[in-house]
């Protein structure tokens, strides 16, 4: 009897779950990081891009511009989304709101001004240092 073979499965969109995933840890991870150490951890942009970037390598989607442009995009959105937990659970703890209530209670122009309030000029070399980072591991 002839051995079976199955059919290869197409591998071309492995990659956006373990990026969503690599998402949504970083983001989790910063902000926890955050709150236990009550600073903001700018330096965990860094480690977002790097999970950003590998998260996409091991999905198999080829170097090039689609690659950083995903990792640099991704850690934007990872900064950006810590930044915003981070500010409504602030927000939230003095209140007396969950920080999932103070979240999506609080508008654009209010978390813009605390974050812009809590993040100094370490912060935003970190993000700087982040994105050469991303870029460097997506190439």
């Amino acid at each position: 009897m002839p051995p079976t073979s199955a059919p290869a499965r197409s591998s071309a969109w492995v990659w956006a779950p373990l990026f969503l995933l690599g998402i949504v840890t970083a983001t989790l991870a910063w902000l926890v990081i955050a709150l236990l150490s009550s600073r903001q951890a700018g330096w965990m942009a860094v480690l977002a891009a790097l999970e950003l970037g590998f998260m996409l390598r091991l999905g198999k989607l080829r170097g090039g511009p689609l690659r950083v442009t995903l990792t640099l995009l991704g850690t934007l959105l990872v900064a950006a989304a810590a930044n915003w937990g981070i500010a409504s659970a602030y927000l939230g703890g003095s209140l007396g709101l969950d920080p999932w209530d103070s979240a999506l209670r609080m508008g654009p122009f209010m978390a813009f001004t605390l974050v812009q309030l809590a993040n100094g000029v370490a912060e935003w070399l970190w993000l700087g240092v982040a994105l050469v980072v991303g870029w460097w591991i997506a190439r």
